[in-house]
């Protein structure tokens, strides 16, 4: 069995740095990288492609709400060719940053409150997928499993892959629980280990109030930017590893 470990990564600006991106990146297989939106600028970019082009690791743009303060996780209300706009110019920021520093971008992995809108909203999905389709080089979409991004983006013809998250808890209608809500964090490494192996196994992935519900996955995301982040990192990719599951990009060559 293969899969992928991902972790949006590069998520600090200025002085300020959120999480261990180094440490990070030995330990996943993809790197969703902050285009200067919810987090990033060019200083931050450069140093983290240049860090995840070094270890091999597969490189994504990681485009969310221009929201600093928020960090992504609140949606801004905007019209659909907006969002387009926004998520194409953030590729592109990456995209020019990721030239000058001998990197490749194969991948747009939306982030927080845009990911989730564009879970359920369809025409906010069909404005990603129309900015991922008009950039050059054939990117691929990281798309949360059984999401409305993910059927746009199959239908219009992308390479589209489908994420779960070891870190986060799932509803019985396939989203995530709220931030904030009783179950919507995971913050025992072992815990979260053991239930992403049995969903490795089984397909189904438990949900809060009981019982189960049945994804794909191609990758697994593990969040960069919390205090235990390293240590669930670690934790899930030893327990994967034991099991004999072969940590490997979504994206291979």
């Amino acid at each position: 069995m293969r899969i992928d470990l991902n972790s949006d990564l590069g998520e600090g600006f200025g002085p300020w740095r959120i999480g261990d991106d180094a440490a990070l990146l030995g330990l996943v297989s993809s790197a969703n990288i902050a285009c200067g939106g919810h987090a990033g600028d060019p200083e931050v970019m450069a140093e983290t492609l240049a860090a995840a082009a070094a270890r091999g690791v597969v490189i994504g743009a990681h485009p969310g709400y221009a929201d600093r303060e928020g960090f992504g996780r609140r949606v801004i209300p905007m019209a659909p060719a907006a969002v387009g706009r926004m998520v194409a110019a953030q590729i592109g920021a990456l995209a020019g940053v990721a030239a000058l520093a001998g990197a490749e971008i194969r991948y747009v992995k939306p982030h927080g409150a845009l990911a989730n809108l564009a879970a359920e909203d369809r025409a906010v999905a069909e404005a990603i997928v129309a900015a991922v389709a008009s950039q050059p080089g054939a990117l691929a979409v990281l798309a949360i499993s059984g999401s409305v991004l993910e059927g746009v983006a199959r239908a219009a013809g992308l390479e589209t892959y489908s994420e779960i998250f070891a870190d986060r808890g799932y509803r019985a209608d396939g989203r995530l629980v709220a931030r904030g809500a009783p179950g919507a964090l995971l913050d025992d490494p072992e815990a979260a280990a053991a239930r992403l192996l049995a969903f490795l196994e089984s397909g189904e992935m438990p949900v809060v109030g009981g019982g189960g519900l049945r994804l794909a996955a191609h990758s697994v995301c593990i969040h960069g930017d919390g205090p235990g982040a390293l240590a669930m990192a670690r934790a899930v990719r030893a327990r994967l590893e034991e099991a004999g599951v072969v940590i490997a990009p979504f994206l291979g060559g």
